[in-house]
């Protein structure tokens, strides 16, 4: 069974700006998260309780995953050398 993916509200607003081929990469890379929301390539944030990332080229999706609501929350996208501040 899939999780569910919910959006923050300005992660929304931040993806439509990104550049197209950027954003159907982006997109995409999220989507699968409903699959598998621990790729292989996740990394957990340090310092956090349960924030992870996946790295989409130079941009980051970082997010957080409730087994039990099997829900997947996108909390940021961003540029690498942006999102973590």
């Amino acid at each position: 069974m899939a999780y569910r993916i919910a959006f923050r509200p300005r992660v929304e607003r931040t993806v439509l700006q990104l550049p197209q081929a950027v954003r159907t990469r982006v997109r995409s890379a999220m989507a699968g998260l409903a699959v598998v929301p621990r790729p292989r390539d996740c990394r957990k944030l340090v310092g956090t309780a349960d924030l992870r990332r996946i790295r989409v080229g130079s941009y980051r999706v970082v997010y957080t995953v409730d087994d039990s609501a099997r829900l997947v929350t996108i909390v940021k996208v961003g540029h690498r050398r942006d999102v973590y501040r």
